[in-house]
């Protein structure tokens, strides 16, 4: 198992990664991964791979021209960026050595150089050594070893290339060097302050829903990861929820909100952003997942919807299960009470054990409070709707006249009157009569949303009518028609409406 796993190190070589390797000497030390240069540091957040870093440090600083690194700054620092303060300092000019010390690069600076090459017998264990003179890394390492070459491969011998000193152009940790020209020689705070990729966070959110009392539980998490390639020490850490431009946002838009809300949360904001402090100094590790909890309330007013849309004729093959979602508030009565930041919500709830299960999740955008939410959490196993156009026929212009008293618009409404003209030149009309059938195999009785959408069609088509409808409807807009219909514990009911068009 040893040898495998060498010689596996040794495959990644030849494919011009990272081979074993030792330094016999340095010309820079490898620090301590728990110590750093870095001084006072705030770490702004966004929610989409961005942060803002500031950094203070206590420097000293000869007077007139002199060159000062700053190492332990972001891999992922956008150097354009940089805003850079010293009293009695001005900056020349500045760079961002970011050549750190890889496997990768040691093998890649030290083309045209000798190494040791040192292999052990699996059978013996006796090491021998060899010098080499280091070809090429493309595609894999390519070495000479007196009068032959050799391209160094998985032959199952473990091997561990040795090099004599550490590049100096490479660094063990990403550093930014900044050329300054000082009026006075002394001790003095520097600060900077730059974008850096590699960070974002997310909230997420866990959601236990009682059915018998119609109520979810919801604790809200911050997900704080960070890809820097940097650990920040001792952080003053703040959360932005929102997307500035130039942030990249991955948004979830207004997935699952079905009416925004209009309630002012208590939050500090920034702009148009809420922010989320994280309380003390943390320190965010690199490739790090921190949580923080921001949301913790229990018994919210929730309700299970069953709901399915179907488009304009749609006629279906097969029953279809509707959807089943869970519809709550985030307002500050009856409601969680919060502003929501975009993330992940999942929902569990308890089996006759006692037990939570999951049962589902789903994404929401940034949620203003006062927003009502209805999340999908998956398909319903004993619940159908089957839509099928039961019949469909023209009728005549004096039919169309009759039934102008169904019309969803009046007249005078805008959409309406704004395709008056061409209405008048189209004489072909039509009677759609749909039929809906949903089935209840539950034991219990349930309600089902059932949407008819595509009814507005067109500029000229806002001139429909619904002539009959079994269960009275709610018109939602002038594309969509929602109907909630009662079906019966281990039974059916059977929703039909005509519709009257011009198409």
């Amino acid at each position: 198992m040893h040898q495998r796993k060498l010689a596996g190190v040794i495959k990644i070589a030849a494919l011009g990664g990272a081979a074993l390797m030792t330094s016999t000497a340095s010309s820079q030390s490898v620090p301590d991964p728990d110590e750093t240069a870095q001084g006072e540091v705030s770490v702004t957040i966004y929610n989409s791979n961005l942060a803002l870093v500031q950094d203070v440090r206590q420097l000293d600083i000869a007077q007139g021209r002199s060159r000062v690194e700053f190492p332990d700054v972001s891999a992922q620092i956008r150097p354009q960026t940089l805003s850079f303060f010293a009293p009695n300092t001005t900056i020349v000019e500045q760079n961002f050595d970011f050549d750190l010390l890889t496997p990768t690069k040691m093998m890649e600076k030290a083309i045209g150089q000798t190494v040791t090459l040192l292999r052990t017998n699996p059978a013996t264990g006796i090491e021998t050594r060899e010098r080499a003179k280091v070809l090429s890394t493309a595609g894999g390492v390519v070495v000479q070893i007196g009068n032959r070459i050799e391209v160094l491969r998985d032959d199952g011998l473990p091997v561990r290339v040795i090099f004599d000193r550490v590049p100096p152009n490479l660094r063990a940790r990403p550093t930014l060097s900044v050329n300054l020209d000082s009026s006075r020689a002394g001790s003095r705070p520097v600060s900077l302050r730059y974008l850096s990729g590699g960070l974002g966070w997310s909230a997420d959110y866990v959601a236990l829903y009682n059915e018998r009392e119609d109520t979810i539980d919801m604790q809200g998490w911050v997900t704080l990861t960070n890809n820097s390639g940097t650990t920040f020490h001792r952080a003053n850490t703040l959360l932005v929820a929102g997307n500035p431009n130039g942030s990249r946002g991955r948004g979830f838009g207004s997935r699952g909100m079905t009416r925004a809300g209009t309630e002012s949360a208590d939050r500090e904001r920034l702009g148009d952003f809420y922010l989320y402090p994280i309380s003390g100094r943390t320190t965010i590790a690199n490739a790090q997942t921190k949580q923080v909890s921001f949301l913790d309330v229990q018994a919210v007013p929730a309700r299970k919807v069953y709901s399915r849309t179907i488009g304009w004729a749609q006629n279906d093959t097969d029953p279809v299960n509707v959807a089943s979602a869970i519809s709550f508030s985030s307002s500050r009565d009856q409601g969680l009470g919060d502003a929501l930041p975009a993330g992940t919500v999942r929902f569990y709830q308890r089996d006759s054990q006692g037990t939570p299960q999951f049962i589902g999740e789903n994404g929401i955008g940034h949620t203003p409070m006062g927003s009502e939410l209805s999340l999908t959490t998956g398909q319903a196993f004993d619940i159908f709707v089957q839509a099928e156009v039961e019949k469909r026929e023209r009728i005549t212009q004096s039919e169309w006249v009759k039934s102008a008293r169904f019309r969803v618009y009046d007249e005078n409404d805008e959409l309406l009157s704004r395709g008056e003209a061409e209405r008048l030149k189209n004489n072909v009309y039509y009677r759609t009569t749909m039929r809906y059938k949903i089935t209840n195999a539950k034991d219990e009785p349930v309600d089902v949303e059932v949407t008819q959408n595509g009814l507005g069609r067109y500029w000229w088509g806002y001139d429909y009518r619904i002539v009959s409808e079994t269960i009275e409807g709610e018109q939602l807009n002038y594309q969509r028609r929602k109907y909630v219909v009662p079906v019966p514990a281990e039974g059916e009911t059977v929703l039909r409406v005509t519709y009257e068009t011009r198409w």
